[in-house]
């Protein structure tokens, strides 16, 4: 009777494996990605927003866009996320000093977004918005379907190798031939599917790599994915509503 009880409740835990051999805990796994996932909403949510203020308030987007000043300061900006990489790698395991620091990265971010935004429309910048949160949600199932069934993405290295080569041969093509607002629809393109790529890769080193203390770096890893999958898109767009 002890036997047929246990064997119930393999098959049922069974059923709540992220991927086949799974030798840890489930539970503890789905606890792991919801904190990062979390993470993850709240970093963009704050990005949006610091973004938003940087674009709407039009006297904040003309002084980083028309001003020296603001030019000087755009670009410490945009260094501080850079600075702040070396001691957030340091201290991602030391609470509350790594949400601290993922706090001031996540704002450098936002400010440095909203300044590119503000070079571009409304129009763009919601259709790449809604391309981006298509093309995360889509590629998250699609990375959780494909580990439920024991695939390992083993070929994205050597796949997102072959692109960085096929992008570095581009931009030397582009230099002696080039190709206009169509270089740049390409060049976004290509720097897109490598994106889309990246996110499936650590997606997948979530599910199955990172153990439960690297929840700051999972967050970081995905999150930077899917802002430069949505800058890339971004001047996709661009290109393309100015070829039309």
């Amino acid at each position: 009777m002890w036997n047929q009880t246990s064997r119930k409740d393999d098959v049922e835990a069974g059923k709540s494996l992220l991927y086949p051999l799974m030798q840890e805990i489930p539970e503890l796994r789905w606890a792991f990605i919801r904190k990062v996932y979390s993470i993850i909403t709240l970093q963009l949510l704050v990005t949006i927003a610091v973004a938003s203020v940087v674009v709407t308030v039009h006297p904040i987007a003309a002084f980083f866009t028309t001003t020296w000043t603001g030019l000087a300061i755009y670009i410490v900006i945009i260094l501080i996320p850079i600075v702040v990489m070396c001691p957030l790698y340091i201290y991602r395991q030391k609470h509350p000093m790594n949400f601290f620091l993922l706090g001031i990265f996540t704002v450098g971010f936002g400010f440095g977004l909203g300044v590119v935004c503000a070079y571009y429309s409304g129009k763009v910048i919601l259709e790449t918005l809604i391309l981006t949160a298509l093309l995360v949600i889509g590629l998250t199932l699609y990375t959780f379907w494909v580990a439920k069934r024991g695939d390992d993405f083993k070929f994205l290295p050597a796949f997102i190798f072959g692109c960085l080569i096929v992008l570095l041969l581009f931009v030397l093509i582009q230099i002696f031939f080039p190709l206009g607002n169509l270089s740049t629809t390409i060049y976004g393109g290509l720097v897109s599917i490598i994106f889309c790529a990246y996110i499936i890769f650590d997606t997948n080193n979530l599910i199955k790599r990172y153990s439960y203390d690297e929840y700051i770096w999972a967050a970081i890893s995905l999150y930077l994915d899917v802002l430069n999958l949505f800058l890339y898109l971004l001047d996709v767009f661009k290109a393309n509503n100015t070829i039309s």
